[in-house]
């Protein structure tokens, strides 16, 4: 019944009125309309026992409980829970890491192959004795992740054995038009723990997904040479691929170089944007280990920056975090050097369209406060006692709570298969929340006015005068300002929306970065008034935290507005994304989970959430 209210519910905003005034039954005047008029929700990286890092560290769920769960069945989880999704997925990305990928369950279920070596064997009896060895078993993860290793757990012949029998699997729970089973894996280099992994998304089925074996960090822990294999794969199979890198704000100042890159040395150059530009469509910017759109260090005055801020230092914590470094790790900043480095090189290799996922390592994951269970199976918030982690140090750096239940990828796709949502993807006509459903539509044009805000049909007036999400404006009528069409619909069963506002990024006439946010369109607007210098008073909070519950009874159910640059340059290349904010709802350790932290009380910001959408950007280019 909820999938079923939800799906009118999004109809209103997605299609627009079927039967304008005066159409006859049976001539509608939108029957022919070919832009995108759904939004399909996934989830983007996902991963199971295949995973080296999932299977040592317990879990038992594979790729086919993970997609069995995605379309809505029920599963029991690794620590025994029984779960389903309501609503379930429109797609997924099991996205296992490639290196040593599924060698643990071949070991697991003892390849004589792995057991004759006396390293393994000894992991072996310990694993199947119930025993740990986190310390070693971390260790063991970094080696494969850096590219130090070269033993068994590299077997190629077991891999692709794995990776043959992967790729069958999303074949096999594909079926188009109802659950989309996307290819992909994740290329894991982690040197130091400076994460610059990317996941490698396939537009195809298995037929050609086969062909070649993923990349591996193990044979490089350079982006450049990822891409090289992404155009050897077009070239070699046909297929397409494109990939998408994640949580740069654990990559301690390595994951959007502006001058050097980190990994060679060499300067950041025409050949390295261009690659970059070509093969990297997305990012992730929001998931359980925290949210990259921005920071408070790099935007004072965005009142809204430090949300699910995880700062400290990379994974390892083998080098903690500086202020220099912020800068080349959170989406903003990189979006906003993207133009600099344009204008010098000629290509902006950080002209991404943002989604977000989970990053889940568990098969099963859901993406609601009120229904997380866990997504690290040595994290997770089960069984009435504090997890217990991977190393005393790291518990003391990294606490339990800060680990998120976020968040989405949504496409804006004309159906539900493969081909339509990976080209969605290319096109970056996507968006990331932070767990909730809210339907998001933003457009960018020359000839927008006040009147089309609340017009009978905007998706058609958004595509018919100007451009979706992700897409780019040229030079055009002179001087004029560009106009924006923005509108978000509440998750029917989430909080009510509090504002929609634009942030604007631009390269200023000496070449400095610059960044504004502009509220443009809020809810109980009878009695929140925009003052003079463009702050909005804050929506307030119903959270009764002791409860986990809140009230719809302030923000708007609906926000659909108009606005136009006031500050524009006709000179000056800029960007532009819309980021939605919810109402203040409860966040998961209040549902009835605190107390596994022991007595200590959680902070304010474990408790209560301010969930958000980012869009994927709107590009001026003079």
């Amino acid at each position: 019944m909820q999938s079923l209210v939800r799906k009118i519910w999004i109809a209103v905003i997605c299609l627009g009125p079927l039967m304008a005034s005066g159409a006859e039954p049976g001539n509608l005047p939108h029957a022919d309309v070919t832009y995108p008029t759904q939004v399909l929700w996934g989830d983007t990286h996902l991963h199971t026992t295949n995973s080296l890092d999932a299977s040592l560290f317990g879990v038992t769920l594979n790729v086919e409980d993970a997609y069995r769960f995605a379309r809505g069945e029920q599963v029991a989880a690794t620590h025994g829970n029984l779960d389903r999704l309501d609503p379930p997925l429109d797609f997924l990305v099991v996205s296992d890491h490639s290196d040593a990928i599924g060698i643990m369950d071949h070991l697991l279920r003892g390849s004589p192959a792995l057991l004759k070596h006396a390293e393994l064997r000894e992991l072996y009896e310990i694993l199947k004795g119930g025993g740990q060895r986190t310390r070693e078993v971390t260790q063991l993860i970094t080696r494969v992740n850096n590219g130090d290793y070269s033993g068994p757990l590299l077997d190629p012949t077991l891999m692709r054995s794995t990776w043959e029998q992967y790729v069958e699997t999303a074949d096999r729970y594909n079926e188009p038009g109802r659950f989309t089973a996307l290819i992909g894996y994740e290329w894991t280099p982690t040197r130091s723990g400076d994460k610059l992994h990317r996941n490698v998304l396939y537009r195809g089925g298995a037929e050609t997904a086969r062909q070649l074996l993923p990349f591996t960090a193990n044979e490089s822990i350079n982006p450049q040479d990822l891409w090289r294999w992404m155009q050897r794969y077009e070239e070699e199979t046909g297929g397409r691929v494109l990939a998408l890198a994640h949580n740069g704000n654990v990559s301690n100042g390595q994951m959007f170089p502006v001058e050097t890159n980190p990994n060679t040395k060499a300067a950041i150059d025409g050949e390295y944007v261009r690659a970059r530009a070509r093969w990297e469509p997305l990012y992730e910017v929001t998931q359980i280990k925290g949210d990259s759109e921005a920071h408070p260090y790099l935007s004072p005055t965005d009142e809204f920056a430090d949300f699910e801020t995880w700062d400290r230092g990379n994974v390892s914590l083998a080098t903690l975090k500086t202020p220099d470094m912020l800068q080349y790790e959170y989406a903003r900043e990189a979006l906003k050097n993207g133009l600099k480095l344009e204008r010098a090189l000629g290509a902006n290799p950080y002209q991404f369209g943002m989604v977000g996922s989970t990053d889940s390592h568990t098969a099963p994951t859901v993406f609601e406060e009120s229904k997380y269970f866990d997504k690290v199976l040595s994290m997770a918030p089960e069984g009435g006692k504090a997890p217990q982690l991977m190393d005393f140090d790291v518990r003391e750096m990294w606490k339990p709570w800060e680990y998120s239940a976020s968040g989405y990828a949504a496409v804006w796709a004309n159906e539900n298969t493969r081909e339509s949502i990976w080209d969605a993807m290319q096109r970056k006509e996507v968006y990331a929340t932070t767990g909730p459903r809210m339907t998001v539509r933003f457009f960018g044009g020359w000839q927008f006015s006040e009147d089309d805000a609340s017009g009978q049909n905007l998706p058609a007036t958004g595509y018919g005068k100007g451009v979706p999400m992700g897409g780019t404006l040229q030079t055009e009528g002179g001087q004029q300002a560009p106009t924006f069409l923005v509108a978000a619909l509440k998750d029917p069963n989430s909080g009510n929306l509090d504002r929609i506002q634009i942030v604007k990024g631009w390269l200023d006439a000496g070449g400095a970065t610059q960044e504004k946010i502009f509220n443009v369109v809020w809810g109980d607007a009878h009695r929140r008034k925009l003052g003079r210098d463009g702050t909005l008073p804050a929506v307030g909070s119903t959270v009764d935290v002791a409860n986990a519950s809140w009230t719809n009874t302030i923000g708007d159910a609906e926000l659909v507005g108009f606005w136009q640059d006031p500050e524009f340059d006709a000179s000056e290349p800029s960007v532009y994304y819309a980021r939605v904010l919810e109402i203040p709802t409860p966040r998961w350790p209040a549902y009835g989970k605190a107390n596994i932290f022991g007595d200590k009380p959680l902070p304010d910001k474990a408790m209560i959430i301010q969930e958000r959408a980012y869009t994927s950007p709107i590009w001026y280019a003079p």
